[in-house]
């Protein structure tokens, strides 16, 4: 099992990214059953807002190397999250990588707790962060953006919400969650998607003039000699040859 969904409780759906053991990594069954999950939320009327969380230590490891999806049918992810009627919060109190900060990125609020880190870990296996852009480069702070996808340094809960990839840093993620679920259940319905329409603009605008472009370069670098032999070694457990 790939993914579990909650019945609502008061109004709040629970998405659980349900494959610790491969570190709810982006495989082409989870964006499947992710992407199924959604639609059918998106027309609940008892669903006024979905929590999106993990199992295990792992929130998501990025693509599953193995068995990565199709970069078109994750793009249609992102913005399926981007642009569903109700808001998305995540909860995370676990690592996030490379293609895991997409889905982070797309969600409308969430909250990371001590057990969370973060990396942008593409430049590492000789790719880079290109479809995950659309979402994350409208609301990451710039300077902040340029170090993080250069370098792939991993960073922590706090910086990650100082640097606008979570709405709040929290020692009890679920105690940080309640004013933020409880606002959303006081809400109506119809204002909180037309209000979700007015912040995502600018994040839909990304989608609509890059997504052919970063669709193609993402191809393109999975497709490289540099980035075979970064997957190897990253499979394989060694050092890749570029590391000085």
């Amino acid at each position: 099992m790939t993914l579990s969904v909650s019945s609502p409780a008061r109004g709040i759906t629970t998405v659980t990214l349900a494959d610790p053991e491969r570190r709810n990594a982006i495989s082409a069954d989870l964006v499947g059953a992710l992407a199924e999950a959604l639609d059918d939320l998106g027309k609940d009327p008892d669903t006024r807002a979905v929590l999106l969380t993990h199992t295990g230590t792992t929130f998501c490891a990025g693509a599953d190397l193995k068995a990565p999806p199709d970069p078109r049918d994750f793009v249609r992810l992102l913005r399926q999250l981007v642009t569903l009627p109700k808001p998305v919060v995540a909860r995370v109190d676990g690592h996030v990588r490379a293609g895991g900060l997409g889905l982070l990125g797309a969600c409308d609020m969430a909250v990371a707790g001590p057990a969370a880190s973060f990396s942008f870990t593409e430049v590492h296996i000789g790719v880079a962060p290109a479809v995950i852009s659309m979402p994350l480069l409208p609301r990451l702070d710039p300077s902040a953006a340029s170090r993080y996808y250069l370098t792939g340094e991993r960073f922590e809960g706090a910086e990650a919400a100082r640097i606008g990839l979570v709405t709040a840093y929290a020692a009890d993620v679920d105690a940080a969650l309640e004013p933020i679920l409880d606002g959303l259940r006081a809400a109506a319905p119809q204002a909180l998607a037309e209000t979700k329409k007015l912040l995502t603009a600018r994040v839909l605008d990304a989608f609509d003039d890059h997504s052919d472009a970063l669709i193609s370069l993402s191809a393109r670098l999975f497709g490289s000699a540099e980035a075979r032999e970064g997957m190897a070694a990253f499979l394989e457990r060694r050092e890749r040859p570029w590391v000085l």
